[in-house]
């Protein structure tokens, strides 16, 4: 009895030891394995000489600061997005064929597409997925005949959220496409 209790003492049971689940922003622990991000890292925006634009062309900022921004006339159609994801969901299409309605309606007119992210995750990677989430809104109006070239994005990642909570409600409202209509200043 005495060597059977003293061989299971020195050995125990053998098992698998339970893996640790990673959480978004959080450092791997010693021996972890490193799981890559769904997304890969961006750059920030840069509000400094160049924006990206439909078709992958780029416009110099002025063509920004040439306009006039009207961020009440598509306030209302704002599309929310799914945790890590820059997927548009069936329940935003509506939205985003009120933005395209409104751009057809004035030929003049170009829109700034801004991406946001809730809290969770790294400033970089955040930059990432609030591009990805603006580029897909863009590619989206696209099929709905709107042109490219009058779409600009750009990727506040986690910078701007429109809820200050620390909650999934919160984190819900902020991972989002903000749309703003850009009108020509007048005698430009």
């Amino acid at each position: 009895m005495l060597a059977l209790a003293a061989t299971l003492a020195t050995t125990g049971c053998k098992h698998k030891p339970a893996g640790v689940t990673q959480l978004p922003g959080q450092r791997p622990l010693v021996g972890e394995p490193q799981m890559p991000p769904t997304l890969p890292p961006g750059n920030p925006y840069d509000a400094g000489e160049r924006v990206k634009t439909g078709g992958g062309d780029e416009a110099s900022r002025e063509m920004i600061d040439n306009m006039v921004a009207d961020r009440a006339a598509l306030a209302a159609d704002t599309i929310h997005f799914a945790y890590d994801s820059s997927v548009i969901r069936s329940s935003e299409k509506a939205s985003l064929g009120l933005v395209a309605q409104a751009l057809s309606s004035d030929s003049n007119a170009k829109l700034l597409i801004e991406g946001n992210c809730d809290e969770r995750g790294t400033e970089e990677y955040n930059r990432s997925l609030g591009e990805r989430r603006a580029l897909a809104a863009r590619e989206a109006l696209a099929k709905l005949g709107v042109d490219p070239m009058r779409v600009v994005t750009r990727s506040f990642g986690k910078d701007k959220p429109v809820e200050p909570g620390h909650d999934e409600s919160a984190w819900s409202k902020n991972r989002r496409d903000d749309f703003v209509l850009l009108h020509p200043k007048a005698g430009a």
